[in-house]
């Protein structure tokens, strides 16, 4: 026997709870099928768990520098990682449970646990029922890459997950990627007490950055004992007893890594091999990420797919993004368009890189003369007083049209600074609006005027 919804919504990450509630506030009844856990990779395996293993790493960073802020602390200071992660287990927990209580709820929501397949366009299978709505919504989200590796099939390996479960502090981690995932994890562990290596194929960490940007990412790192291994084009893994050996093939340095622990960090996959989109016609491009339009509807009316699954953005406020682009777009007669977003993320080492628009290299390769401006945080008052001077402020502007293009900043307080740019970019006024704006001293965001206002045009 079928049953019959309004909606059904497969996947409880960040754009399917939210849309739920909103289509259950206009009357609408809704099927919510969910796999795993309730709150998808954000509350579960990403944004929530590791920033508060990265608030925990702050901690014991400041405890031991507490002789330059004039404190004395009796003794070394130690880490307990079981207790780390007890606390970020109950922040996890607490987060997941509220998140459940609305969903429970809610009027006409009924949630399934289960796996989620598509039997026709209209159909959806969960264990051993049938259910079918001329509305459905596909948020299942991503998972860590495994890529194929030389002798990675004879090792013990960590994705960004299963790291989470650990509660012991490892001898030596070795990380293979040196993206965000990558630095995240080897900041917050290396302060944690392990001896941390980086192994990155690329000739710099986070390349999709402004080289200026990764190389004082990579000084930041080093200057806290992370060895960086770059240009590691031939990884491969080999046992050594209880310990994993990586090989790398580096211009310099040891031709193998010895670590207790290996973690991949290499990128992520979408979680749509498993879905049945073939049963329903839906198309998926060469990577598996699900083919959609400027207002995220799928190559099949009346389904949509929201979140990593679809290729339009890899972040939690993406995929909230999304939501709020569907809902527009069917319940307030609102048109929204994807494509009238900014990019804009963060990379939540500390001090944190806020990123809005485009980088420096994207602007000097559009063919646009740009104006470009420059602060050290050594200079900034704030980050003077708080004994944090790592990084700077880089805004790039339109020579032309007056515009901001994109900002990186790179110093304590970056990831909510930058969206004080982000708001101009997004209200199309030109710079000069924000440089004539006063803002509060001592901060770091009254530095953003004085940057804009001390602009050079770039050669």
């Amino acid at each position: 026997m079928t049953r019959t919804f309004d909606a059904i919504i497969i996947g409880a990450g960040q754009a399917g709870p939210s849309l739920a509630g909103r289509l259950n506030g206009v009357g609408m009844s809704v099927a919510l099928i969910e796999r795993n856990l309730i709150g998808g990779t954000c509350v579960n395996t990403g944004c929530t768990p590791t920033k508060t293993l990265v608030a925990s790493a702050h901690a014991a960073r400041v405890a031991r520098r507490a002789a330059e802020y004039g404190l004395t602390i009796g003794g070394p200071i130690a880490v307990d990682m079981k207790r780390v992660k007890a606390r970020k287990d109950a922040v996890v927990g607490n987060s997941r449970a509220g998140l459940e209580a609305w969903l429970k709820g809610m009027a006409n929501c009924a949630i399934y646990k289960g796996h989620a397949h598509f039997e026709a366009p209209n159909e959806i299978g969960v264990g051993d029922e049938l259910l079918s709505a001329s509305r459905i919504f596909i948020n299942v989200g991503g998972r860590a890459l495994v890529p194929n590796m030389p002798g990675l099939d004879d090792i013990s390996c960590l994705t960004n997950e299963s790291m989470l479960d650990l509660d012991v502090l490892p001898h030596h981690l070795v990380i293979i990627g040196g993206s965000y995932v990558g630095l995240e994890f080897a900041q917050m562990y290396r302060r944690f007490g392990s001896e941390v290596t980086v192994v990155e194929k690329g000739s710099r960490l986070i390349h999709r950055e402004d080289e200026d940007v990764s190389a004082a990412v990579k000084d930041i790192l080093e200057a806290e004992g992370i060895h960086i291994r770059l240009r590691a084009e031939c990884i491969s893994f080999a046992r050594r007893g209880a310990d994993t050996a990586v090989m790398v093939d580096c211009e310099s340095g040891d031709p193998e890594v010895i670590g207790s622990h290996t973690l991949l960090a290499v990128g992520r996959r979408p979680n749509t091999d498993d879905l049945g989109l073939e049963k329903a016609g839906v198309e998926i491009d060469k990577r598996g990420f699900i083919v959609v339009d400027d207002e995220l509807r799928t190559s099949v009316p009346g389904i949509w797919a929201l979140g990593d699954c679809n290729g339009k953005g890899a972040f939690t406020h993406t995929a909230y993004n999304d939501f709020e682009v569907v809902a527009a777009n069917l319940l307030d007669d609102d048109r929204r368009r994807v494509s009238d977003r900014l990019p804009a993320y963060a990379l939540y080492v500390d001090p944190p890189l806020g990123r809005a628009g485009l980088t420096e290299a994207e602007a000097r390769k559009s063919g646009r003369r740009i104006l470009i401006g420059r602060r050290p945080m050594s200079e900034v008052a704030r980050a003077v007083e708080k004994g944090e001077t790592q990084g700077f402020i880089k805004i790039v502007v339109d020579a032309d049209s007056n515009q901001i293009l994109g900002a990186s900043i790179l110093g304590v307080g970056g990831d909510e600074v930058v969206h004080c740019i982000l708001d101009i970019m997004y209200a199309k006024a030109p710079y000069t609006t924000l440089r004539r704006a006063m803002h509060i001293h001592p901060t770091v965001s009254e530095h953003v005027p004085a940057v804009l206002s001390e602009l050079d045009l770039a050669l």
